[in-house]
Order: C-alpha cells, then sequence, then structure tokens
C-alpha cells in the first residue's frame, strides 16, 4: 500500500501518518519510512546532530500494525495507544535512513489489541517493544 492506500485505512494525515508504504504478508504487518531530514520531529530533537524520538518510532511501529486490521478501521474508528511495554532504544534512526517495521497482533481482547514489533534500518534492529490499542468509534 501507498500513502494515498494507507489513508483508507489510517485515520492519521498529515504530518502525522508517518509510513511511506506498508503491506500485509501471512497476517504479519511490515512497513517503511524514510527519514528525509526535513520531518518536523528533527528540528529540535537534536540540533546538530537530528535523531528520530524514540516516541516517533513507538507511533510508526502502532501504524504499521493498523495495517493487520484492515477492515476493523472503520471511517469513524479511532485507534488509541493503551499501553507500551518492554521498550528498548538499540540504535538510532538518522536524516537519510529508511527505517522499515515488522509488527503483528499477538492477541485480542475487542476492543483491545494487543501487539508487539521490531523497527531496523539495514537489517540493524532499532527498537523493539511490546504494545497495546484500543479501536474506539469517533465522537
Amino acid at each position: 500500500m501507498n500513502k494515498e492506500e494507507l489513508k483508507s485505512i489510517l485515520p492519521h494525515r498529515d504530518n502525522m501518518l508517518l509510513l511511506d508504504e506498508a503491506e500485509l504478508r501471512d497476517g504479519v504487518a511490515y512497513g517503511r519510512l524514510h527519514i528525509t531530514g526535513d520531518e518536523w520531529f528533527l528540528k529540535g530533537h537534536f540540533p546538530g546532530e537530528p535523531i528520530v524520538p524514540g516516541v516517533i518510532q513507538c507511533e510508526i511501529l502502532a501504524q504499521t500494525v493498523s495495517v493487520s486490521l484492515g477492515e476493523k478501521m472503520a471511517d469513524d474508528s479511532l485507534p488509541f495507544f493503551t499501553g507500551l511495554d518492554k521498550v528498548k532504544f538499540k540504535n538510532p534512526v538518522r536524516p537519510g535512513d529508511t527505517f522499515e517495521t515488522k509488527c503483528e497482533i499477538t492477541r485480542v481482547m475487542e476492543p483491545f489489541y494487543f501487539a508487539k514489533g521490531t523497527g531496523s534500518v539495514n537489517g540493524r534492529t532499532c527498537v523493539t517493544a511490546e504494545f497495546s490499542f484500543a479501536i474506539t468509534k469517533k465522537k
């Protein structure tokens, strides 16, 4: 899926749509974001040494796993983080990097979903996390 196709599943829009592309293969969601250096979250993190903030990496993981929900992500639905657990940052993500994600849902107790994911650059793990979210209706 390209960015326009992702908009049919994800409620995020510029500047918070943080995937260039994603796909679902055998129940596992894969995503990709090329870090250009012009992203809003790099402007102050850190001057002269820009690094993608950890919270942004976690958001990219969450957006990636949302691809596996497909039809559950109706126009009137919003996904909300409910927890982050066992988050580990191993290597920085910098301008010029292509951040690749792999995420899967591990358990469902509707409206809650539990997932795990990894983010990497050139095969080098940058972040691992377990997380949960709930799908709610828009007000």
